[in-house]
């Protein structure tokens, strides 16, 4: 409401009759401004600018189609959701554990790290899930999926070796924590 009562505003101070040199100069400020105002709106108005072009649209079939259904998957779904509840649920006492019983117990350590990896995967998996859709972004989508398994495969090689050839995660953690 303010823009379209300024932009009157600024209409009819531009055709006031001119009386003085005053004036005369008030008509002209107000004429640049109207014409930067104008300018600006037609920037952020304007379709043919877009900063990002949109991604590819494709319609299958008509309006009165019905809805795809998804083939149900047992692997999916609320049992997904249980496993990822569960793995989360048990990285609290698997943390807490081997620091407040002073165990540097190896097998531990290693279910650990295990889980703490399927934790992440999951995780970023879900993401990739969420925000690439197959049908708008598959290649895109491809990509990310194999580089998050060849990243969890990285990071899994990179904490065995850790556990196996250095002092392991929860000794590292402590040796940090009290330097």
């Amino acid at each position: 409401m303010a823009s379209i009562a300024r932009s009157a505003l600024l209409r009819q101070t531009a055709a006031l009759p001119k009386f003085s040199a005053a004036t005369q100069a008030i008509a002209r400020q107000s004429a640049i401004a109207a014409n930067s105002v104008r300018a600006t709106a037609a920037f952020h108005t304007t379709p043919q600018r877009a900063l990002l072009p949109p991604l590819p649209q494709h319609v299958d079939g008509s309006v009165n189609d019905p809805a795809p259904v998804p083939a149900t998957s047992p692997s999916h779904g609320s049992y997904h959701w249980t496993f990822d509840r569960l793995v989360a649920a048990s990285l609290i006492p698997l943390t807490i554990t081997p620091f407040a019983a002073g165990s540097l117990n190896p097998a531990m350590d290693a279910f650990l790290c295990a889980t703490i990896l399927i934790h992440s995967h999951t995780g970023f998996q879900q993401i990739i899930i969420d925000y690439l859709p197959t049908r708008r972004v598959p290649r895109t989508r491809k990509l990310f999926t194999w580089g998050l398994n060849a990243a969890t495969a990285v990071v899994g090689l990179a904490l065995y070796e850790f556990e196996t050839t250095d002092v392991g995660i929860t000794e590292a953690i402590k040796r940090v924590w009290s330097a």
